[in-house]
């Protein structure tokens, strides 16, 4: 099957050969197979995983860090339109640490907001402490 990960100004990651791909989306974790049924679901940032083959005939498992966004399946194509794509071999383990602390401490001090200002610092808040976790946990997967 086809698989294409794109961010709104690039393709990410394309393969003609993938024969699954694992996410989590918003409700649960999904794989998608050759001739899934269609299926339009919001992704949760989280660790994507994809087996696929190469040019060679070799089985190869690549996984990232996702953020939000789209996964798309339809006629044997998953397209995934993301806003984070993180292999394991870009993560940094400290800046990933720093940056789940960070927002853990400004949930902290925006969790009883009041005003819409604060309530949107909550949730910028709370996107940074998923995609941290999101990039933590796929150093586990490697």
């Amino acid at each position: 099957m086809k698989l294409e990960i794109l961010s709104f100004t690039w393709n990410l990651f394309k393969s003609e050969t993938a024969s699954s791909v694992t996410a989590m989306t918003k409700v649960w974790e999904v794989t998608i197979l050759e001739n899934h049924t269609p299926l339009v679901s919001v992704l949760k940032p989280s660790v994507l995983s994809v087996m696929y083959t190469t040019e060679a005939w070799e089985k190869k498992e690549k996984d990232f860090a996702i953020g939000w966004w789209v996964l798309e399946v339809s006629n044997s194509k998953v397209s995934i339109l993301i806003d984070m794509l993180i292999s394991v071999d870009d993560v940094d383990v400290d800046k990933a640490e720093e940056a789940k602390q960070k927002a853990m401490d400004m949930m902290e001090k925006y969790k009883d907001a009041k005003d819409k200002v604060d309530m949107e610092k909550f949730i910028e808040a709370e996107d940074m402490l998923l995609k941290s976790i999101a990039k933590l946990k796929l150093t586990d997967v490697k």
